[in-house]
C-alpha cells in the first residue's frame, strides 16, 4: 500500500511541478510579447505546496532526507543507530512544530475567508492541505523512530 502511495506522490508531485513550469514559461513568455498571463505568480505557489508535499512525503517514506553520509559511515554501528534514531526524533519535533504552527494560523484565520489578490484562490484548503501533509510526515517520522527501536 506505502509503495502504490509512494507512485502516486511522485506522478502529482512531479505533474504540479510540471504545471508551475508550464505556467511560469506562459508568464514569462507572455511579459515578452506583451500579453501577460495574470495570476501566474498565485497558480504557481498552489501548485508548489503540492510538489514540495508530495516530496517531501516521498522522501520520508524513502529514508531520504538530507545526511552527511561521509560522517556516518566513519561511526561504529551501536552509534550510528543513535543518531538515526535522533535524526528521526528530531524530524518528528519538526514536522509536529511546523504542524502545530499551521493548525494555529488555519484556526486563527479559519472564519477570515481569505483569498489571494488576483485570481481569489481560498487558502483554508491549502492550509487544510498543508496540515494534511504535515500530519502525514509526523505519522511517519515516528513510525521510523519506533521501527528502528524494534530492530
Amino acid at each position: 500500500m506505502l509503495r502504490r502511495l509512494r507512485d502516486a506522490l511522485i506522478w502529482i508531485a512531479g505533474g504540479a511541478l510540471l504545471v508551475a513550469v508550464a505556467v511560469d514559461s506562459l508568464a514569462m513568455i507572455g511579459r515578452q510579447i506583451r500579453f501577460p498571463l495574470i495570476g501566474s505568480i498565485e497558480i504557481v505557489e498552489v501548485v508548489v505546496l503540492f510538489a514540495a508535499g508530495g516530496g517531501l512525503i516521498v522522501a520520508t517514506l524513502d529514508g531520504a532526507h538530507a545526511r552527511v553520509n561521509l560522517l556516518l559511515e566513519r561511526l561504529p554501528d551501536i552509534w550510528r543507530e543513535r543518531v538515526m534514531k535522533l535524526h528521526a526524533l528530531a524530524a518528528a519535533l519538526l514536522f509536529a512544530a511546523l504542524l502545530a504552527g499551521t493548525v494555529w494560523i488555519a484556526a486563527d484565520l479559519w472564519d477570515g475567508h481569505e483569498e489571494s489578490e488576483l485570481l481569489r484562490i481560498p487558502y483554508r484548503p491549502l492550509r487544510i492541505a498543508a496540515a494534511l501533509t504535515l500530519a502525514v510526515l509526523v505519522l511517519l517520522s515516528l513510525l521510523r523512530l519506533t521501527r528502528r527501536r524494534a530492530d
